[in-house]
Order: C-alpha cells, then structure tokens, then sequence
C-alpha cells in the first residue's frame, strides 16, 4: 500500500549575491526517514543547501555569461608564465591573477571564475581578497578540487583522477572562504581504448564528488573530458561521449545528486586532433547538441563547454553553432586557454601592459557571450586568436 503523505524536508532560503561571503553557518545535510510497510523504509536524503545550490547553479547559467576558468596549478601557471619570460614565483602568479579578476566590467560576460586553492586564500596586489574583487562584480567564486591524474593500474595505460579523501572537510573549508562551485576533472582517452575500466572509474569518481560537493554547498561542476589526443573521426568521438555519459549519469543516480544543482563541462564532439577530416562548426554542432539531447537531463541548468586546445576562436565559433537554435540547457562556455591565451601574451609581465591585457580578456569574454547568445560573427578577430593550442598529452 502506498504512503499517504511524507514530511516535506525544509530547505534553506535563496540567497541573495552578497551573501556568498557574509554570514554563512555552514549547515549539515538532514535525514528523513518515510516508513511506508511495517517491514521497510525508505531513506530520503535531502541537503539542506538544496535551494542554495539551484540558485548557485542558476546564477552561473545566467544569459549571455559563462565561466573563466583560472585554475591552473602551480606547475601549470609556471609553464604559462615561463611562455612570457617570467620565474614560476607566487608573486607573479599573484600579478598575473590581480590582472584576471581585476578586469573592469568582467561580469557582465563571466558568471563565474573557477580557482586554485592558492588563488582562494590569495588576495590582490593591493591587498583585497580574490574572492571579493569577484563577488564585487557578480562573479559566483569556484574552485578546483581534484588532485590530479595518476596511473589507472590494471587500464590500457589510463588514468584515474585522486582527491576524495579527505575531501567532505575540504570542501567545507572552502565554503567557509566563499567559494560557491567545485570543478572536478576527469579524462578519457579514446586512443588507449578507452576501457570499461577507465570510463566506470571516472564516473564513479565524478558522481562521489558531486554527492559531497553539495552536501557542503558547493555545486559540482561534472567534468569527463574527452581528450582531443589521436586520428579518430568524430563518429567515433560521439560513440565514446554517449558511452561516458550514460555512465556518469547512473552513477551521479546511485548516488542522490541533485541534477538541478550540478553543471557540466563536457568536452564538444569532434575529430580527434590528428585526424585529417576537420569538421566545420555546424557539424560540431549538430553531433554535440545529439550527444546531449540523447544523454543530458534536461533537469541540469547548464552545460558549460570546455574548449580543449581549440584555438580561441574555433572554440567560440563551435559554441555559437550550438546557439543558432533555443537549448534545454543554458548552452556556454568554460575556458582557460581561449580565454587567456591573448591575455597573457599581451601582458608579457609588464606593468605598462596591464591594461592592454584585460582588454584583450575582455575582448574574448565578449565574443563568447554574444556565442552563447547565438550572435557571435567572427568579424574583427586576430591572427593569435585563430592559432590552435592543442598540446599532445597535455597535463594540467
């Protein structure tokens, strides 16, 4: 026989922008327990961040705005930093990082900006914290909170993606510093296969992620990159995405995630890097908008793109293909490189340029919106801006 009534689970109210960093009480995940049969019971999980996270979500996916991704670990930003001449010190990456959050009138095109844990706690050359320079400027703050590839043993030469212990204290941690989105990445290589093995270790690990990123009201960004690395048609591409997908999504089931409190960062649907048939931006189109109407809720708030290596225009051509019709999702962007690279050539670690640079950002943060708006033209744009930046085995 079935229940006649349960107890509704009280949720916590909206909150208003200002409020990511004032106040905030971290508040523990509650339990209700709806007996149904004198022999069973059915366990509810319920966060109580639940209507916080939907808000948090919502407020990223918000029209015409995507997220700058400036996570980069040390190591990473040294490499970028090396490219310009300058030592791998924290007091340039802190320069380098005052210049992205500084950017007058950022968020009207950035809704959120994903950072390392060293950017959090960091604050600006002229002593204001990251996060409130962002939060300033309707930024929603996120961060990174993987800890990296290692070796996926008993894999075809694979990876799997370390950092769930430990990672309930962590998370809450950063909720406390005003961080209000996670990022956890992934990968899947369709040259070494990729193996049931590989593919079900990525989604169990993004889907536990997920789980205890909301239970400390943090909203999971999913991210099961696809890797452009090898000769594969995009045939083939969009056979490995659907597989990854449908995997991902089981298990962020089995494990009671909130779909309207997550985003995703999936990988667009192309030929592989050295492949010699190129797709032009409508069939990447076409094949991605397939691949997410097969295997995407339309539950999830929004489908953040992750460019890849695409040169910064190629990947703000393929979005605005995605855009020419109305979407489920809020269809948009989640860029390191095609958001920076430009930036940080023109910047070159001179003071005199800072101003050059954050036009040169704002630029590309521009041109993405209007993507993501579906009215982006191409007209005007650089010869840097078209190079490629694809980098075989890249490691962040």
């Amino acid at each position: 026989m079935a229940c006649a009534s349960a107890t509704l689970l009280k949720s916590s109210p909206i909150i208003d922008k200002f409020e990511w960093i004032k106040g905030q009480n971290l508040r523990q995940p509650s339990v209700a327990v709806v007996r149904c049969h004198p022999t069973s019971a059915l366990t509810i999980r319920a966060s109580s961040y639940a209507d916080e996270l939907v808000k948090t979500a919502k407020t990223i996916a918000s029209p015409g705005r995507g997220i700058l991704a400036m996570d980069e670990s040390n190591a990473t930003c040294g490499k970028r930093l090396d490219s310009i001449g300058l030592e791998n010190t924290e007091a340039n990456r802190q320069a380098y990082r005052t210049l992205l959050v500084s950017v007058p009138g950022l968020g009207e095109y950035i809704s959120g900006a994903i950072l390392f844990e060293e950017t959090l706690y960091q604050s600006t050359i002229e002593g204001k914290k990251m996060v409130d320079v962002l939060v300033e400027q309707n930024i929603v703050p996120g961060i990174k909170v993987d800890k990296g590839l290692v070796p996926l043993p008993g894999s075809n030469n694979e990876s799997w993606c370390q950092g769930l212990d430990g990672l309930s204290s962590r998370t809450a941690a950063y909720y406390q510093q005003g961080a209000r989105f996670a990022k956890w990445r992934t990968v899947v290589s369709i040259p070494n296969g990729p193996s049931a093995l590989a593919v079900k270790e990525a989604a169990w690990g993004l889907a536990r992620y997920a789980a205890i990123s909301q239970d400390s009201g943090l909203v999971p960004i999913v991210e099961p990159e696809i890797l452009l690395d090898g000769e594969h048609g995009i045939d083939r591409t969009f056979e490995v995405a659907q597989k990854v997908w449908a995997e991902v999504f089981f298990y962020l089931a089995e494990n009671n995630v909130l779909f309207e409190g997550i985003l995703l960062k999936p990988s667009m649907v192309t030929p592989g890097a050295e492949c010699k048939d190129k797709a032009t931006p409508q069939q990447v189109a076409d094949y991605t908008l397939k691949l997410l109407h097969r295997r995407i809720p339309p539950a999830v708030p929004g489908i953040m793109f992750l460019s890849g290596g695409q040169s910064e225009v190629e990947a703000t051509l393929n979005l605005n293909a995605m855009n020419q019709s109305p979407n489920p999702w809020h269809v948009s962007f989640s860029y390191a490189r095609a958001l920076q690279n430009t930036c940080l050539k023109t910047w070159g670690g001179r003071p005199e340029n800072v101003k050059a640079a954050q036009d040169a950002l704002l630029t590309r943060a521009k041109a993405n919106s209007l993507a993501q708006l579906g009215k982006y033209t191409g007209e005007g744009e650089s010869e840097e801006a078209k190079k490629g930046m694809f980098v075989k085995g890249y490691v962040y």
